[in-house]
């Protein structure tokens, strides 16, 4: 039997504008869930460690895509993956994670929480920090630390537009070193100047983008050569459109990647939508790590 000490929710109330507060309320009430509300920036974090500690074994978080990373991070910290089972309330600007789960609104979002099917999903590391969707050094990542907070308030998704169309007036690519090791040890090597790394976890950027299998303990990688913008137009048309294969491309699968920039700068980077800078990381998998309750709709791995 259930007891309500089980369950706990994180909430973060100002999330997507915060005008689904009162309605998370009066469903964490119906289905027993107490609520924990976040204060400042990082205290999901905490609020998570202390959910591990009081034996909390259904953890719910009720926010974006950063909330969701500040509690993997605690729980991480915690050592609590084995012994906690994460909950995904859909309530941020772009809620890719639970989209991907087969979450769409808050009431679906608590009845998979109470009676969901649990699966084992891989967790990203970007050096000794967890990522659940994806990392991403280059121009994206410096779009979305340019979308603040207010901006994504004010704008929703159209921030990100916005933010992109401004960075990339500034942004003079990245020249870097990347070593990847696939499944069966096969190592490869890209060296070059790029405008985008994207190393998905449960997302993916090529063909025609989406959810990744999260289950499969592998990263999907996506480097983006720096080209005109002409070309660079025309390669994603290619790519996206038409999904034919375009020769300033690379995509391969890799259980873990070292990343070098070669400018002996840091590098930003966006992990889950939290922007960290490194000059050197190694980004590898968990497999199975994260305990996570999925709705009907969720496929490992849709295609």
């Amino acid at each position: 039997m259930t007891r309500e000490t089980d369950r706990r929710l994180v909430l973060n109330p100002t999330s997507g504008g915060g005008t689904h507060v009162e309605r998370v309320r009066d469903l964490a009430d119906e289905y027993g869930f107490p609520i924990v509300e976040t204060e400042y920036a990082g205290h999901g974090t905490d609020l998570a460690e202390a959910a591990a500690a009081d034996g909390v074994e259904t953890l719910a978080v009720c926010g974006g895509d950063g909330t969701l990373h500040e509690v993997v991070q605690g729980l991480v910290t915690a050592d609590a993956l084995d012994s906690v089972t994460l909950c995904v309330i859909p309530a941020g600007t772009e809620n890719f994670f639970a989209r991907d789960l087969g979450i769409r609104d808050l009431a679906t979002g608590f009845e998979v929480a109470a009676e969901g099917e649990t699966r084992r999903l891989d967790l990203g590391v970007a050096g000794d920090e967890p990522f659940v969707l994806s990392a991403i050094a280059g121009l994206p990542a410096d779009a979305s630390a340019a979308a603040t907070h207010d901006r994504k308030n004010s704008l929703g998704p159209v921030a990100f537009v916005v933010a992109g169309i401004e960075e990339a007036l500034d942004f003079d690519g990245l020249r870097v070193e990347i070593d990847a090791v696939d499944d069966d040890g096969t190592e490869r090597e890209w060296v070059g100047e790029a405008e985008a790394i994207l190393v998905g976890n449960a997302r993916k950027f090529a063909e025609e983008g989406g959810q990744a299998d999260a289950e499969d303990g592998l990263l999907e990688v996506t480097i983006i050569e720096t080209l005109p913008a002409r070309d660079a137009l025309v390669e994603y048309v290619e790519q996206r459109v038409f999904q034919w294969e375009t020769d300033h491309v690379t995509e391969l699968h890799a259980r873990r990647l070292d990343f070098e920039s070669l400018d002996g700068e840091p590098v930003t980077f966006s992990l889950d939508g939290e922007i960290r800078e490194f000059e050197e990381v190694t980004l590898d998998t968990r497999p199975g790590a994260l305990g996570v309750k999925v709705g009907d709709d969720y496929e490992s791995n849709p295609e």
